[in-house]
């Protein structure tokens, strides 16, 4: 064999091992989102919460400072905040920033001028409101978050005593894994996202690291959707998409699914059939309509719900433990995927993300109110 012919045999293995070893790349990818989302779906009965803490403290208030109450997770944790605090015998007001950034902050001055012993932030931005945060920390209010940033936990400055939440990056890229589990490794993906939010910063990165790790899938776009004007915005854009992307056009994944609330009448209007491309998927945050749509096969396929009652409850805990000048919990509830095939369980029956894990006995236990 000449070395024309030794040089093109060469060449041709060369390539046939990228090849292999780009195509068991994408199978061993393929393999682990598979396992993940097995597990994800799973059923939610254990308590893996705090089993001790401090009894309760008496004759507290807190405000609820909540970013909009048009959002499912917002309303939920609020409630729930309440009714814990109702247990303990708290006096509890809700104030609500309307949907946009400037609201909220002007919700959380409003609070501050309450003299409350705390202050919840519900979605409200830490790091977009840090001035009022530390003018509530010198007077001595305890400020404690849900959604308020990018990651669980305390926060230093401005001085946050924690923030409750699952972890919004494993929520995201778990929503991300589903599109390509579902489409089994040759997904299109649209992004909606609003990066004046740290927390949808961290989402809208981890949807699209999960895509783009899927060698046969294609991040389409990333298109801004402010999350104050979505029924102004929705329909436009979704009708722009479906112009600009067509049959390519396989999911469209977002950070909070009040954004499907005005797409859906979109697709009917465009005469797209409820159980065809583009499927809808959100990172968050488990609405009454989600449940309904995903139940009935219209046009989404699946959420990541956070348990916002029970993350009401924890940040009432949270706080007491703040009060009685211990420091947080720690807990940090996992990542639950929901589809048709589980939608009725854990609380979905009710259309709600509520694990069947007695979160409210092992609450009152460790505060003593049993």
């Amino acid at each position: 064999m000449n070395s024309l012919k030794l040089g093109a045999a060469a060449g041709a293995m060369a390539l046939a091992g990228s090849l292999f070893m780009s195509t068991a790349f994408a199978d061993e990818v393929l393999d682990r989102m598979k396992a993940d989302i097995a597990r994800s779906v799973g059923p939610q009965t254990q308590w893996d919460g705090p089993t001790d803490g401090p009894k309760a403290a008496k004759d507290k208030s807190i405000a609820y400072v909540s970013l909009t109450q048009n959002s499912s997770g917002n309303a939920d944790s609020a409630r729930g905040a309440e009714e814990a605090a109702k247990v303990l015998g708290w006096k509890f007001t809700l104030l609500d920033g309307k949907g946009t950034a400037t609201g909220g902050a002007d919700a959380l001055a409003q609070a501050i001028a309450l003299k409350p012993d705390a202050i919840i932030l519900g979605s409200v931005s830490i790091e977009n409101n840090k001035t009022l945060i530390k003018q509530a920390a010198d007077q001595g209010i305890v400020v404690i978050g849900w959604h308020a940033t990018d990651k669980p936990g305390p926060v230093a400055d401005p001085p946050v005593f924690t923030n409750v939440g699952t972890d919004p990056w494993d929520i995201a890229y778990t929503a991300g894994e589903y599109a390509v589990v579902h489409s089994n490794g040759t997904a299109g993906v649209e992004v909606i996202s609003d990066r004046q939010y740290p927390i949808v910063v961290t989402k809208t990165d981890a949807i699209e690291k999960a895509v783009k790790e899927c060698t046969g899938c294609t991040l389409l776009s990333e298109d801004n959707g402010p999350f104050g004007e979505v029924p102004q915005r929705t329909p436009g854009l979704i009708n722009s998409l479906l112009q600009r992307y067509g049959d390519k056009l396989g999911y469209i994944l977002t950070f909070n699914e009040v954004y499907f609330d005005f797409a859906v009448p979109t697709l009917k209007a465009a005469g797209i059939d409820p159980s065809a491309p583009p499927h809808l998927i959100a990172a968050g945050d488990g609405s009454e309509s989600a449940y309904q749509r995903i139940r009935n096969g219209q046009y989404q396929i699946a959420t990541v719900p956070e348990p916002a009652l029970m993350h009401g409850w924890q940040l009432v805990d949270e706080l007491n433990r703040a009060f009685n000048k211990q420091p947080p919990s720690g807990f940090v509830t996992k990542v639950h995927l929901v589809t048709k095939d589980n939608v009725d369980a854990d609380g979905g029956d009710k259309n709600r993300f509520e694990p069947s894990n007695d979160y409210r006995g092992h609450y009152k236990k460790i505060w003593g109110v049993e």
